[in-house]
Formats: C-alpha cells, structure tokens, sequence
C-alpha cells in the first residue's frame, strides 16, 4: 500500500515518483515494483558534505549546514517543503551549479524539507 506524499525510485531506470493519493496498489517501472525510499535523518560525518535540510532566516531552506557541491557528478536535484497539515507543498528543481536552497512563502506553515542527492538519496529535516 502507498500512502499519500512517500517516494518511490525505479531500481533500473532511475525515475522518481511521488505518491500524490493513498492506494493498495504497487507501483511498477520497467516491469518491475518500484523502492520505496526512507529518507535519511541523520548526518554521516565521513562523507564530508551535508545532507539534512535545515530551515534557515528569512524562510529559507538549505541543503545542509556547510552547502552541498552542486557539480555534474555529484548534486541536489531536487528540495521539498512540506506544511505541518500536509496540505501544502513547495518543490524547487535545481540545476548544476546554482545554490542548492529554496525560499518559501511565509503564509505556510512548512515543517519539514525533502531534499534528493543524486549520489546519497532522500533526505529530511524537520523545523
């Protein structure tokens, strides 16, 4: 069963779906069930970069206390926030080279951030 706002990446092509209405059945890509993806909390000091959203002044969102490289091999796809209620999204799409951050409006109330390193998968922090 998926349930409303979960991840799901193909294991052979690469494509990232996410759930947008609870249901009983499996998503499929390329003939095979998709991964469901947990995303990661907490930091792991040896890789060097950070990960974990963090909830900034002036409502803004950064991937990680020390920015993350945002190089051709190794990036930030992608940052999520989420209201409290769960009845409000923001998602930016990054490219190469631009910061990897967001700003969002401040008539919501996001708790939580998603963010997808190419390399490292999903991460979340929360408010």
């Amino acid at each position: 069963m998926t349930q409303c706002l979960e991840f799901y990446r193909c294991e052979i092509c690469g494509n990232i779906v996410q759930v947008l209405h609870s249901a009983s059945g499996t998503l499929v890509c390329c003939g095979q069930p998709m991964k469901c993806l947990e995303p990661q909390t907490v930091e792991n000091h040896e890789m060097g970069e950070k990960h974990v959203p963090v909830f900034g002044d002036y409502n803004k969102i950064m991937v990680g206390s020390v920015p993350h490289p945002m190089l051709a091999e190794h990036h930030i796809e992608f940052i999520e926030a989420v209201s409290q209620d769960k009845k409000c999204l923001k998602i930016k799409f990054l490219d190469i080279n631009e910061e990897p951050s967001m700003h969002y409006d401040c008539d919501n109330d996001f708790e939580s951030a998603y963010e997808y390193c190419n390399i490292h998968g999903l991460w979340m922090g929360q408010k």
